[in-house]
């Protein structure tokens, strides 16, 4: 099978910078790494990543493979590509931290996610709370150990306590250390030979766990909470690590919000509208007084200063807007047709005002491009 272009490995053009080679190299050594990535390929991968950076990094190297590709008469046994390549433990540690692993070392838990559904006003006005959650607990009969109380567990006589096993291979180019996880402990460095009976030689079992929650007033859809210290726990005495709760809130048959501001519709009739009235209208806290003014026309907005919702950021309050709407009435007596029939003739309702005149007036202009 024909070898890929170095260059396509790594995917940088012939004209990339050193610093642009090394940035692609690193980026896909991290994800074929076999100490991360467990995938068939990974290894095979990994190695195709390093033989291009090994070759492209090196001016002499990458002239030659310019000029000649993967015919370079240079290469060989022996030749320039000879010597001792280090092997993919070197690489893991220049990469990740430097040293090995320790197996045995805290490590802090998983962070876990909780959607919490609040109603309206809820999330406007805060609460607090208490939710259940599943999550991992350390194991009370072995103290998380995983073994059987009055035993222990032993250090894995396969990899010395380390994790992992290193894998010398000779290769025409050199001498190769493949370093992989061992397969007696699987990694964790110890080896448990009478398992607890209550979590199966884990050192956790699934419980679910009550939380009390704050519900700050004024989040919105799709905002969250750190809870710190409330995820899964640690390992080898490792912190736990934190909860998030995401906030679902519903909508509200009557408010809809807008950022900090409330917004709603209320309707009125053509008499409030053209003679003015004081109406009662619903906001978060309670109902208020809003007065009307005469000829007030349907759309118009009211606003109620500070009666929308807090920030979440105690940056102040919102404020509750008011559209209204004149509701044309449906079913008239003969009296009333008689009296709207009165109003029609004395008003001049029969006549285009001056008002809708030139807003017509407008209209006509625009289709003629005027």
């Amino acid at each position: 099978m024909s070898k890929r272009d170095y260059y396509e490995i790594l995917g940088v053009d012939e004209n990339a910078s050193v610093d642009e080679i090394k940035k692609a190299y690193r980026k896909l050594a991290r994800k074929y790494h076999p100490d991360v990535n467990k995938a068939d390929d990974a290894e095979e991968k990994f190695k195709e990543v390093k033989e291009a950076y090994d070759t492209l990094s090196d001016p002499q190297k990458k002239s030659n493979y310019d000029r000649f590709g993967h015919a370079d008469p240079n290469q060989g046994f022996g030749g320039a590509g000879a010597g001792d390549f280090g092997g993919f433990g070197d690489i893991f540690d220049m990469f990740f931290g430097g040293g090995r692993r320790d197996p045995n070392a805290p490590r802090q838990g998983a962070d876990l996610q909780y959607t919490m559904s609040l109603s309206f006003k809820e999330a406007a006005f805060g609460k607090d709370t208490e939710i259940e959650i599943p999550r991992e607990e350390t194991c009370e009969t072995c103290d998380g150990s995983g073994a059987k109380p009055g035993t222990k567990p032993e250090t894995c006589s396969k990899c010395g306590g380390s994790g992992q096993l290193n894998i010398e291979q000779t290769t025409p180019f050199g001498r190769v250390v493949n370093r992989r996880v061992c397969d007696k402990c699987q990694g964790s460095g110890k080896f448990i030979k009478e398992k607890c009976r209550t979590c199966g030689g884990k050192g956790k079992v699934n419980k679910n766990k009550k939380i009390n929650i704050h519900v700050p007033a004024g989040v919105d859809q799709g905002q969250q909470i750190r809870v710190a210290g409330q995820g899964e726990p640690g390992a080898n005495g490792g912190p736990h690590g934190d909860l998030y709760v995401v906030f679902h809130v519903q909508p509200h048959e009557f408010f809809e919000r807008d950022g900090d501001d409330v917004r709603c519709e209320m309707p009125i009739s053509f008499a409030q509208a053209a003679l003015g009235d004081e109406i009662e209208v619903p906001t978060l806290r309670g109902k208020v007084k809003l007065k009307i003014p005469a000829g007030t026309q349907t759309g118009t907005s009211f606003r109620l200063r500070g009666k929308g919702i807090a920030n979440v950021h105690g940056r102040g309050q919102g404020d509750q807007h008011i559209v209204v709407r004149v509701i044309t009435p449906k079913k008239l007596d003969e009296r009333q047709k008689e009296l709207l029939r009165e109003f029609s003739e004395r008003s001049g309702d029969h006549q285009v005002d001056e008002q809708h005149q030139n807003f017509f007036e407008k209209v006509k202009r625009a289709f003629k491009g005027d």
